[in-house]
């Protein structure tokens, strides 16, 4: 059970989330995150030594929420086609239902920090490198044991997926029309079951 200190500290990281998220750590002053969270800059400054390192632990929990979507999704699927599917839709929901308010938490964050931040792009890149390696990694299994055609790129694949859907994002909140991640999602599942060895037995 968490003691009172750090449920405190976990409110105030996940409040923190959502305006970085949507203000971007350089837009985003201690009077935001102070009106967000409901606490004085001092009750703050109590958990966190300063503004970044509360915002790479924000960023850090919005990430943790995006896997543990990715492994829910997972759950109970064996079948390659199945479970990519599974991790196109939870990417598919970043445009709707974002694991804290704002938008895709890596997307937002590498655009901002790029030169700007190297810590946070970093920890954004890290974020990447495990969507794609999850990707990847299922392509591999599906390659392996026969489900998918041997010469499928797992690292090109992955790419694929992920630009296409994180470009989805962006497009559906800028016209702030769910229409081009749908389309998007679509055409992914489409490709994706061109890659199986049997396409009889492909559809999801």
């Amino acid at each position: 059970m968490m003691k009172k200190g750090e449920r405190t500290r976990r409110a105030i990281v996940e409040k923190a989330a959502g305006v970085f998220n949507t203000k971007g750590y350089f837009g985003s002053s201690m009077n935001d995150l102070v009106r967000e969270i409901g606490l004085e800059k001092g009750g703050i400054y109590n958990h966190f030594a300063s503004k970044e390192e509360l915002a790479l632990e924000a960023f850090d929990y919005a990430a943790g929420t995006m896997r543990e979507r990715f492994q829910a999704a997972l759950e109970g699927k064996e079948r390659a086609l199945e479970r990519l599917f599974a991790v196109v839709d939870v990417l598919g929901g970043l445009a709707e239902d974002p694991p804290v308010a704002g938008g895709c938490p890596i997307l937002n964050t590498a655009v901002e920090s790029d030169n700007a931040h190297m810590e946070l792009k970093e920890r954004a890149r890290e974020a990447m490198s495990g969507w794609l390696r999850l990707i990847g990694g299922l392509i591999k299994e599906g390659v392996w044991n026969g489900e998918l055609r041997p010469d499928t790129d797992p690292r090109e694949t992955a790419s694929v997926v992920v630009a296409t859907l994180e470009g989805a994002v962006m497009l559906s909140r800028l016209y702030e029309d769910p229409a081009y991640m749908k389309r998007s999602v679509d055409h992914l599942k489409e490709h994706l079951r061109s890659l199986a060895r049997d396409p009889e037995r492909s559809g999801e």
